[in-house]
């Protein structure tokens, strides 16, 4: 049969009519987004407890140099929202990730957040039956959360393997609602969980040994959904990391005491040895101190801290009345002639009225007799002595 024009024309017409909403399309789909990294530099984000160069722009991208571990958050935090991005892995094995509902302070004992992670992880490092490296998502430090299959215990497995293995790029949109988290993977959501505690926190990024560039983050708030406090990560206090994880920056060693003290990531070794303290450059006088430690093998000798410059004992670091190879928290509070200690959480009476010597001084860590392991060490100042 001989085709007319009209025949001819109407598929034109018909496509002409698919086609034009198309960019009307793409424009509502990246309404509501805005930039979650400016390109430039690093505003709107907290280093947590890095050295000041794990995180740097390059070339209008977050670089990370994946040493120390350790993370950086957002200066505010998100309940429901949808987040998009680009990562690539420079080196091939590497390990990263990508924390929603965060919290803003290292969970004790760990250089990680309590949040929800969403896995980072380069193709080189391999598989096995506990993780992939296409978007595991899981809860971490005391977040929960219910995955969709296929899991393994609260870990959301991927359904389908989409990651580009180092050194491509990769998409990830994030979609956090009503306590629902869900991932696509360059254009295909592949794993997800509900009921997810908390709900609303930080955003982080994660330095965990891998090179990793990001790009193009995005972000568009999605509705509140009005969670209780208790799923709401607590706000940001502000402390600042004491010890950055790559060297002893910051610190001063007593005379001869260097080789008590070892940088090992995000942990700090002491090997006992009698009167060499570890103390600040900086000077305190009104201050909140927050510190893990542990005491390793057989949990011999004692230490404490140095407060204002003078050696003190208020808190006592030794084995007596803990558990063997646990990590405890200190969190010391220093307001004029007044101390306070919270060990694990809890209040811990202190015996007798304090009398500083000096108004102002620096803090530090001493231990002898055995071997301590210090970690998360960070300081805020206090201005108003009623905060």
């Amino acid at each position: 049969m001989r085709e007319t024009p009209g025949m001819n024309a109407l598929p034109v017409c018909f496509l002409a009519a698919v086609l034009l909403p198309l960019p009307v399309m793409a424009d509502e789909e990246a309404a509501g987004f805005v930039p979650l990294f400016n390109g430039k530099d690093l505003s709107g984000w907290v280093n947590v407890a890095c050295a000041p160069d794990t995180w740097s722009v390059v070339d209008g991208m977050i670089h990370c140099t994946g040493k120390p571990t350790g993370t950086m958050v957002t200066e505010r935090q998100y309940e429901n929202f949808i987040l998009e991005l680009e990562w690539r892995h420079l080196v091939p094995g590497g390990n990263a990730g990508v924390f929603a509902w965060a919290e803003s302070l290292s969970a004790p004992g760990t250089p990680f957040l309590r949040a929800i992670e969403v896995q980072v992880l380069d193709e080189a490092y391999g598989q096995s039956d506990w993780y992939t490296t296409h978007g595991d998502i899981f809860p971490i430090h005391g977040s929960t959360m219910e995955p969709f299959p296929p899991n393994r215990g609260q870990r959301s497995f991927p359904n389908e393997n989409r990651s580009k293995a180092s050194p491509e790029w990769n998409h990830y949109r994030i979609t956090c609602n009503n306590g629902e988290i869900r991932l696509a993977v360059n254009g295909k959501e592949v794993s997800g969980g509900k009921n997810c505690r908390y709900r609303k926190g930080y955003i982080a990024l994660e330095s965990e040994g891998g090179v990793v560039d990001y790009r193009n983050l995005r972000l568009k708030e999605l509705p509140s959904t009005n969670p209780p406090p208790e799923d709401c990560a607590p706000e940001n206090e502000h402390f600042l990391p004491l010890y950055n994880g790559v060297n002893l920056e910051g610190w001063k060693p007593v005379e001869g005491g260097a080789e008590n003290w070892r940088v090992k990531d995000w942990q700090l070794h002491c090997a006992g040895k009698k009167e060499l303290p570890l103390v600040t450059n900086a000077e305190y006088g009104n201050f909140e101190l927050v510190l893990d430690w542990q005491l390793p093998g057989k949990g011999l000798g004692e230490g404490g801290l140095v407060l204002r410059g003078v050696k003190s004992k208020s808190l006592s670091i030794s084995a007596e009345g803990r558990e063997e190879g646990k990590w405890h928290r200190a969190r010391v509070r220093c307001v004029g002639d007044a101390l306070t200690l919270r060990i694990d959480g809890e209040d811990v009476e202190l015996a007798g009225k304090t009398e500083f010597a000096r108004k102002t001084g620096p803090v530090g860590l001493w231990f002898e007799g055995g071997k301590a392991i210090f970690a998360n060490v960070f300081v805020r100042e206090i201005k108003d002595a009623g905060n």
